[in-house]
Parts: structure tokens; C-alpha cells; sequence
């Protein structure tokens, strides 16, 4: 029975003695806050600009590297402008520091992607996360789409964020694409054919706070998963805690000023016919201050076929995963499981029954 009467109010959850069970995790999922950096590579972005084939090609053999291996890497010189990014963690600031109330007009639908969430309450009674969130659709040919949405939940008072928000978007849809050139490359496919695929795309930018926790050896910010989306593009404070679950253990990924953090999602594993890993991640949660973080997830438009390119099936490597759309991978993931390491083989698995029932006459 899913829990309605609990409360995630950051301005008091965090000065109550203890948290509540509803937030405790099981022993085996607890976090380790002491954990071994991940080695992750630093992409230079410049590259693809410079015209140097050598300086693309070792680009695209890092990616290569780190994303068969983990599926994270961070990306430098990315051409983000760096006073954006600054205003769009001032208005986290703002927006998160509002009353719960107010940014209950935001409150996000069952069933929906975006919208304003209080932990997961409501959606699930156990091993919630420590962190509201704030999720905003993007789509690059609705104009001004993430303004319009700031409109008509919050009012006009919101315009100049919505456009901001706005335009964090469009600069994250480039970055995007451009990080697709170069995943195209590395996996020996034509340069445009993953920023040809995401070109249209449907895609959500999440501000996610993760308040100070009086019990941080018991809660996790965000608990294990695996992202269903295509890729991920993490800004963070420089609080940290971001982990990775990889070579059997977890690791920190420590905040890099001016760096994002990218990850490989599981429509974008199910793409490179599993040769690149969606890997397991978590946020952990500290006693003493307030951790914030940018993710824009770049997804497919909805109704477009995730198929496995053919030059990466091969009789070596037959096709893994069968052609789906992003509408039904995230419905899936919204209504009948809660993401994890295994969401692209509950998914095919469920996705073959669903086959096998239409063909029951």
C-alpha cells in the first residue's frame, strides 16, 4: 500500500530527529560513503571543430574505452557558456527554496515525465529517494516550450526562468548532438547517424535537490539505476555525490569545475546492440549540506523505432534487443517497473509477451 499521508517538506524533513522508515534503505543498498574515485576520461570538445582527424579519432577511442567499460565520461571544452550554467543553479536555488505549496503547482502527474516531485511519494511506499525534483519537457521544435511550460503551472511571475530554462535547453540540445557525433564514430558508424537519429527528439532537463540528511549512512539521494533514456548531461555543485557501480564495487565521481558528466542510457545501449553499457549509479545524501545537479536526458521523439544499426549486427554479434519505441520503453518504466540494472531485458522480456498475447487468437 503506497503511503499518501507522508510528507517530503525539505524545509522540515531535514530538522527532524530521525528519518522516517519510508527513507531507510535495506542493508545490502545502503551507501558507502567512503568509495574510490571512478577514472573517467575528460573529452575535449574542441575537437570536432578543429578538422584533425587524429585528435577526433583518440577522442573517439576514449568514448570507445570508457563506454564499453562504464558508460560515464565527462566532457570539457564544451562551449556551454559558463554564466548560463551559474543561472541556472541561481533559479534551482530560487525555485527549490520556495514553499512546498508553491511548488505544488507543479506537481507532477502519475504517469508523466515531467513536473514537480517530492521524493517518490505517492508512487512508491518503500526505500524513497532524499531529493525533490523538478522535471521540464523539451522538444528542440516546440518553440519556447519550456517557457510556455513555466507559464502554465507557475505564472507569469516565472517567464524570465522559463526562459532561461530555455535556453539551458537549446545549449544542452547542442551539446547533445555533438556528443552523438563522436558516439557515432567511436562505434565505426557514420558520423551523422546518431545526431541524425536524435535530430527530433523528445527530452527532459531534471533539477534534482538533495537536501542535508540527518541519517546519511541510512538514506540514498537517488537509490541504484540505470537510466532508460539515450544519454545523460549532469551538471553538479561541487558538493558531489554522484557514485557508479563498476568492476564490482561503487565509486565517487568527484565534481570537476566547468565539466559535464555524460552517461550512456539504456535506449542508447539498446542502439549500440549492447556493445556500450548503461551502467548502475546512484546519488548519496551528507548531514551538512545541500546538494543540487542539472540533468538533461536526451530521448528519442516518441514514436520513432529504436532499431539496432546494421553494421553493428553481425553473425559475431546477433541483435540483442528488439525494435521499440521511446513512448513505450518510458511507459514501461512509469507504470510497471522501477528502473534498474535490468530494465532493457525486464523490458524485451515484457515487450515479447506483449507480442505473444496480441498473437493468441
Amino acid at each position: 500500500m503506497v503511503n499518501q499521508t507522508l510528507v517530503f517538506d525539505a524545509s522540515i524533513i531535514s530538522s527532524e530527529s530521525n528519518i522516517p522508515a519510508q527513507f531507510i534503505w535495506p542493508d545490502h543498498e545502503k551507501p558507502s560513503l567512503e568509495v574510490p574515485e571512478l577514472e573517467i576520461p575528460a573529452i575535449d570538445m574542441g575537437v570536432l571543430l578543429s578538422g584533425d582527424p587524429l585528435a577526433v579519432s583518440k577522442a573517439a577511442e576514449l568514448i570507445n574505452e570508457a563506454c564499453k567499460k562504464h558508460g560515464f565520461f565527462l566532457v570539457v571544452n564544451h562551449g556551454v557558456d559558463s554564466g548560463l550554467i551559474d543561472k541556472a543553479h541561481q533559479c534551482m536555488d530560487f525555485f527549490f527554496g520556495l514553499k512546498l505549496s508553491e511548488k505544488q503547482k507543479a506537481q507532477r502527474k502519475v504517469g508523466e515525465s515531467y513536473g514537480y516531485a517530492s521524493s517518490f511519494i505517492g508512487r512508491f511506499s518503500s526505500k524513497l529517494p532524499w531529493k525533490e525534483t523538478l522535471s521540464l519537457p523539451y522538444t528542440p521544435g516546440c518553440q519556447n516550450i519550456v517557457e510556455h511550460y513555466f507559464l502554465s503551472v507557475m505564472g507569469e511571475g516565472f517567464r524570465d526562468i522559463g526562459r532561461l530554462y530555455q535556453e539551458y535547453c537549446e545549449e544542452m540540445n547542442k551539446l547533445a548532438l555533438r556528443i552523438m557525433e563522436l558516439l557515432g564514430i567511436s562505434l565505426g558508424l557514420d558520423r551523422a547517424y546518431f545526431r541524425d537519429f536524435f535530430e527530433e527528439n523528445e527530452s527532459i532537463c531534471r533539477l534534482n535537490n538533495y537536501p542535508p540528511c540527518q541519517n546519511p549512512d541510512l538514506a540514498l539521494g537517488t537509490g541504484p539505476h540505470a537510466d532508460p533514456t539515450s544519454l545523460t548531461i549532469l551538471h553538479q555543485d561541487q558538493v558531489g555525490g554522484l557514485q557508479v557501480f563498476a568492476d564490482e564495487k561503487w565509486h565517487a565521481v568527484t565534481p570537476v569545475p566547468g565539466a559535464f558528466v555524460v552517461n550512456i542510457g539504456d535506449t542508447l545501449m539498446a542502439l549500440s546492440n549492447g556493445i556500450y553499457k548503461s551502467c548502475l549509479h546512484r546519488a548519496v545524501v551528507n548531514n551538512q549540506t545541500v546538494r543540487r545537479s542539472l540533468a538533461f536526458f536526451l530521448c528519442p521523439k516518441m514514436d520513432k523505432p529504436v532499431a539496432t544499426p546494421d553494421g553493428l549486427v553481425n553473425p559475431e554479434n546477433p541483435r540483442l534487443y528488439p525494435d521499440f519505441t521511446w513512448a513505450t520503453l518510458l511507459e514501461f518504466t512509469q507504470k510497471y517497473y522501477r528502473s534498474d540494472m535490468a530494465t532493457l531485458d525486464a523490458f524485451s522480456n515484457w515487450l515479447q509477451e506483449q507480442e505473444s498475447t496480441k498473437k493468441i487468437p
